[in-house]
């Protein structure tokens, strides 16, 4: 049974940090690329960052670069998302997406790229 569970999400102050994690199970992790998309409320869902199969490569939107780093643990089966200087704009549910390929090397930025989603979790900050 295939498997994505957020958690690290809550509420913290503009200028603060968190960071997220999405464990995977029921498929095999080092066969994916990963991404954290979010949505805010009245918004669509947004690519936020993604990281391909090996790790040694990310990719980030624009709003988020230098704040944000994506990371994988594939012995620990899990995504992080470390958010610093968060700002009131970053407030939002977050989503871990898995994606899966044959590429070592490939970036993915599209929902429609990714096999898995997770439930989500809520980020809000406040101003």
């Amino acid at each position: 049974q295939v498997q994505l569970v957020e958690s690290g999400g809550g509420l913290v102050q503009a200028g603060g940090s968190l960071r997220l994690s999405c464990a995977a199970s029921g498929f095999t992790f080092t066969y994916y690329a990963w991404a954290w998309f979010r949505q805010a409320p009245g918004k669509e869902r947004e690519f936020v960052a993604t990281i391909n199969r090996s790790g040694r490569s990310t990719s980030y939107s624009d709003s988020v670069k230098e704040r944000f780093t994506i990371s994988r643990d594939n012995d620990k089966k899990t995504v992080y998302l470390q958010m610093n200087s968060l700002e009131p704009e970053d407030t939002a549910v977050y989503y871990c997406a898995a994606k899966r390929t044959i590429l070592t090397a490939g970036h993915y930025s599209l929902e429609d790229d990714y096999d898995y989603w997770g439930q989500g979790t809520q980020v809000t900050v406040s101003s």
